[in-house]
């Protein structure tokens, strides 16, 4: 099949949560150039900057999702707020009366985890908010938008984690709060098998996003130069890997199979035969069993 001429999600509409940067706007992208409209939500506008104080917008992603050949929509939603859900919710029924995909990758957790802390001395207080922006947010989404699911008895729920719970994540806030996350799609899985919905989660590997460019001090064109501050960054990948990763599972037919399990961007990116947008097919786990051994 001719994808640029028949996109396998042309017609379907996707809500990714979160997607101003990172993980979240490399998904967003590729939903769109998979033919998808896609809502991007998350609290980072051209009028206002989110606590994360970062540069990138919920606007400047859904434009590279329509250059991409989607329809990028920008629609500002603070995703910890029940009204600003609902909102969004009654904004994508009223357009399309449904929704395909959501994909929960609300984080803002980097101000709030204390690396290189023992448990002891953690700060509870960010313990809890990191809690409540990172998993509170992502049930709150779910509760909102899944009903535009259950009404068709289809739909794909991606919750974007850090590693599949089998390794300690560096910080136990960071850690409980990604495991969670995990755990979250297992539950909603559970629940949602018999309504035709599959709910699953996706972590990427050694993420190569723009705040991680900007601590190697590079940039997309020259990363490699980061390998000499960290042998690993060699095995890291673009957003847009695990965004095409993202896109095979929802244009994937035997996606129900699926349901509950954490999976990865190196598997799926084997699995679906997919490459990075260099070319390159990374694969994390491959790199860190051969750095262990």
């Amino acid at each position: 099949m001719d994808t640029m001429l028949n996109p396998p999600l042309a017609g379907q509409v996707a809500v990714v949560a979160g997607g101003t940067r990172g993980a979240g706007r490399g998904i967003a992208v590729e939903l769109g150039a998979a033919g998808a409209t896609v809502y991007v939500t998350g609290r980072s506008t051209r009028h206002g900057r989110s606590p994360m104080n970062r540069p990138e917008t919920i606007e400047g992603t859904a434009e590279r999702v329509t250059a991409a050949g989607g329809k990028g929509i920008a629609l500002r939603v603070d995703h910890s707020r029940s009204e600003d859900v609902a909102a969004l919710a009654d904004r994508v029924r009223r357009d399309h009366g449904r929704l395909d995909v959501l994909v929960n990758d609300v984080w803002g957790g980097d101000p709030l985890t204390e690396w290189d802390t023992p448990f002891w001395r953690l700060d509870v207080a960010k313990v809890q908010q990191l809690w409540q922006q990172a998993v509170v947010t992502h049930l709150l989404t779910s509760q909102h938008l899944v009903p535009l699911m259950l009404d068709h008895h289809r739909g794909l729920v991606v919750e974007i984690t850090d590693g599949t719970g089998e390794d300690y994540r560096g910080s136990l806030g960071y850690d409980l709060v990604k495991t969670a996350v995990n755990r979250l799609a297992f539950a909603m899985a559970e629940e949602l098998r018999p309504h035709g919905v599959t709910a699953l989660a996706v972590t990427p590997g050694f993420l190569r996003s723009e705040a991680m460019l900007e601590i190697f001090g590079v940039t997309e064109a020259n990363w490699r130069d980061g390998v000499r501050r960290d042998p690993h960054f060699a095995a890291s990948e673009t957003p847009h890997f695990v965004g095409r990763a993202v896109a095979a599972l929802a244009a994937d037919p035997a996606i129900a199979a699926r349901a509950g399990l954490v999976h990865t961007s190196w598997d799926l990116g084997e699995e679906y035969g997919l490459t990075d947008v260099d070319g390159r097919r990374p694969h994390w786990g491959r790199h860190i069993a051969a750095s262990a051994s």
